[in-house]
């Protein structure tokens, strides 16, 4: 039985604001992901592992977040996002559990990797196509980036949390209290989590000059991956997110070379321009468009990784300077988390939201995984450094900004081609 409001006492609007952050306060806890740079650092030094295999817990667990997506979407589509984020929190909770209890790489790749990926994927495809059915279509791209933002600025308070649990406890205490914590926390809001009732329409408060809104799209999966619009998204989805989660899988390991035990700070910075980023872009995309917003966001991500080559590669520049480094890269790397549903949204409509973003979100997990992966790899082979790791993913995001030339805008009848 689906999770729909069918009679209730408080306004709509009310309702729609209430779902809203509800998804935004399970996302800061399944953001946990972003904190994984500093799990990494104490795994290295204390269990033993190939230094080649220290991403692959993260890389495994980003893979199975993305095409989790698919199925949690169909469960949010037919079931309600009340069970499905529901789902996700135990799923978390019982990774985190098994991760906690051993050292050994194949645990912590099945519980971190396949379980809480799995979870975190249920969660997170719950949140945001609740929230923006409450909302009419000129709001999506604010919607879109504050859901969201709560995964990207989840490690604000779990990077010194984080911190403080591992100098005090060790990593298989704070995946302990993480296990426990994420649980009640997900499943907890999941239970505010509501679609609208059958027939619900948003209000719409359309601004004096604003276009037409265009008829609603409805499309299915089948019917979107048939269309080369699907495919650009995918590839250019892809680069964006895995230049971003490269760095972001890393940037405490970079950030020690200038701030020592301080590094947790440069994470949690970070993390406030991921969140910034998310609603930012949202913002601006629903005045300037979808794909204007995503070229702006790519060129100036191309331009930070190539800055970034000679200010990691420092070990006495300016503290500061790695921080705001890790700042606009995270701003960017957001961004692209509030555009892309945005975009399924646009092109192919609400009616199979969950499936079809569950199906494009496919190239953000494909895309952390072979880039976190070939980062962790190039790294290793040249002794520490993050210079080859930067060009290839400079090179990518100057590719990807060219491919947004192709995007077409939404048809009229309300497809996207």
């Amino acid at each position: 039985m689906s999770d729909t409001v069918m009679t209730s006492k408080v306004p709509p609007t009310n309702r729609g604001w209430l779902v809203t952050f509800s998804g935004t306060g399970i996302n800061l806890a399944l953001g946990i992901l972003y904190a994984w740079s500093m799990f990494k650092g104490k795994i290295g030094e204390s269990f033993g592992w190939e230094k080649e295999r220290l991403n692959d817990p993260y890389a495994v667990c980003c893979l199975v977040f993305a095409f989790a997506m698919i199925l949690a979407g169909r469960c949010q589509d037919k079931f309600g996002p009340r069970l499905t984020a529901s789902i996700g929190g135990l799923l978390v909770g019982l990774g985190f559990f098994i991760a906690s209890r051993t050292t050994d790489y194949w645990s912590w790749v099945i519980g971190f990797g396949l379980l809480a990926g799995t979870g975190i994927g249920f969660g997170y495809s719950s949140a945001t196509p609740a929230a923006l059915k409450w909302f009419p279509p000129s709001k999506t791209g604010l919607i879109a980036g504050l859901v969201v933002a709560g995964f990207g600025l989840a490690p604000v308070y779990l990077a010194p949390l984080t911190d403080h649990l591992l100098n005090h406890g060790g990593v298989l205490h704070a995946m302990a209290f993480y296990s426990v914590f994420f649980t009640l926390v997900v499943v907890g809001l999941a239970q505010l989590l509501r679609n609208p009732p059958a027939g619900y329409v948003a209000s719409v408060k359309a601004a004096v000059n604003a276009p037409a809104p265009l008829p609603a799209a409805s499309a299915s999966p089948g019917e979107i991956l048939r269309q080369p619009s699907f495919w650009l998204l995918w590839v250019i989805f892809f680069i964006g997110s895995g230049a971003g989660l490269m760095v972001i899988a890393s940037v405490s390991g970079m950030a020690k070379k200038t701030m020592g035990e301080a590094a947790f700070i440069a994470v949690a910075v970070m993390a406030i321009g991921n969140a910034c980023g998310r609603i930012g872009a949202g913002l601006l995309s629903d005045r300037i468009g979808r794909r204007w917003t995503l070229m702006l966001v790519l060129l100036v991500q191309a331009a930070l990784m190539f800055i970034a080559i000679p200010v990691t590669a420092s070990t006495a520049g300016a503290k500061f300077v790695i921080v705001l480094l890790a700042t606009c890269i995270g701003f960017n790397y957001g961004a692209n988390l509030s555009l892309f549903p945005s975009f399924t949204k646009d092109l192919w409509g609400l009616k199979s939201f969950g499936m079809n973003y569950g199906i494009l979100f496919t190239a953000w997990g494909v895309g952390g995984f072979v880039l976190s992966r070939l980062s962790q790899m190039l790294t290793a082979s040249a002794g520490g450094s993050y210079r080859s790791s930067f060009i290839t993913a400079g090179i990518l995001l100057l590719l990807g900004a060219a491919l947004t030339l192709l995007i077409k805008p939404p048809s009229k009848n309300g497809a996207g081609g």
